[in-house]
């Protein structure tokens, strides 16, 4: 199977706390050909270890159009911001989080994951001989 390269880049974000308040952090979004249906979002925050959240690559491009996902993880475009600004929820036991992040930042490493390995051909990026045991141990 052909090796290729890791997708990686920076984006800073604003936590938003309320209306009118909300603190920059720093997102860091990895995407790995060998597992390419998926995003890791590494946020990293005061604590001894960033929190890592699993985005489907689908849902992160589909909500820089319109309103994708449900339950834990919810993305959408900021209205009346244009391009500049799209809105991810992340929610778990421990709380929820509100996260304005920058289209631009997103579209650009989307561009980058597709030119890698486009929409509709993910399937052909997985190491089946790899991935069958597992599948059936989980039965």
């Amino acid at each position: 199977m052909e090796s290729l390269k890791t997708v990686m880049q920076g984006v800073a974000v604003q936590l938003v706390i309320s209306r009118t308040y909300s603190l920059s952090t720093c997102m860091s979004l990895r995407y790995e050909p060998t597992d390419p249906y998926v995003v890791r979002a590494v946020f990293f925050t005061d604590t001894d270890e960033p929190a890592e959240w699993v985005l489907g690559r689908d849902l992160l491009a589909d909500g820089l159009r319109s309103s994708a996902g449900s339950g834990d993880i919810r993305i959408w475009p900021a209205v009346g911001r244009g391009d500049q600004a799209m809105y991810i929820v992340l929610g778990s036991p421990a709380g929820t989080a509100l996260l304005e992040v920058p289209v631009q930042d997103v579209r650009t490493f989307l561009d980058n994951t597709e030119a890698l390995v486009p929409r509709g051909t993910e399937s052909g990026h997985i190491d089946w001989n790899l991935e069958l045991p597992n599948l059936l141990a989980k039965g």
